[in-house]
């Protein structure tokens, strides 16, 4: 099952086209704005002007939707971001640099107390600085399905988007970095599969292909152009996954 009827208003605002005037401003049910977490890592974090994060990408393409809804997190991005549309950039968020996924299974739950429980989690690059570290995967494996049983037990109807992540550099996706990555792009997809519920959908999102080097800022981060990609695809998955149910 790929989503609840809670949320399937987010993404009626997709099948209006262009036409902005007969946008659907989707909420909840009970009238608040949908809330949604973006959890991981570096990525998630970003650190202008060295690299970005996609999360103010993806940001403008929900303002332009005209979707009603609220990311939160315990962390609040000090970087400086243009307003849009006279909209001040949502700062909250729930990724940190260099965090291994023991390290954000282990603090979820305090952060999910302070931040409130999301409707929609995106879980950005899943036990990617464990592969940079070279952590035992299978302990990564326990860390990621961990992390979404304390989303799911917070909230049996959480939609989790989890990456296949994107890749590395070219030139450092070889030998033991590799084969966890490819690895990883395999167990997240029966990851996905076996979590999800009748109530709470797991969703793999794909992106990794047509990822290359040119989207990088360095070797493992997003320049404006990659933190556009990722967006895409987040906003993309989103509207297939609930607009045709």
């Amino acid at each position: 099952m790929k989503n609840t009827l809670l949320l399937l208003s987010l993404f009626l605002a997709l099948s209006c086209g262009d036409n902005n005037e007969t946008a659907v401003n989707p909420s909840t049910p009970s009238g608040r704005a949908l809330t949604i977490m973006p959890l991981g890592a570096s990525r998630v974090q970003g650190a202008r002007p060295e690299f970005e994060s996609y999360r103010y990408e993806l940001w403008k393409l929900m303002v332009n939707a005209g979707w009603e809804f609220d990311y939160i997190g315990t962390v609040s991005d000090e970087a400086s971001y243009p307003n849009y549309k006279n909209l001040s950039f949502d700062l909250d968020h729930e990724g940190r640099g260099g965090w291994t996924s023991g390290q954000i299974a282990a603090e979820l739950p305090q952060w999910l107390r302070s931040a409130g429980i999301p409707d929609i989690v995106l879980f950005s690059s899943p036990a990617g600085n464990d592969a940079l570290e070279g952590l035992d995967y299978n302990r990564a494996i326990v860390n990621i399905n961990a992390t979404i049983d304390i989303l799911q037990e917070a909230n049996p109807d959480v939609t989790i988007l989890i990456e296949r992540l994107a890749p590395a550099q070219s030139t450092a996706m070889r030998g033991d970095l590799l084969n966890y990555f490819n690895r990883l792009q395999t167990d997240i997809v029966s990851i996905a599969a076996a979590q999800t519920t009748g109530t709470s959908s797991v969703i793999a999102i794909d992106m990794f292909t047509g990822f290359t080097d040119d989207l990088l800022a360095d070797e493992v981060h997003y320049n404006e152009a990659g933190a556009r990609f990722i967006a895409s695809r987040y906003f993309t998955e989103l509207g297939n996954n609930f607009e045709s149910n």
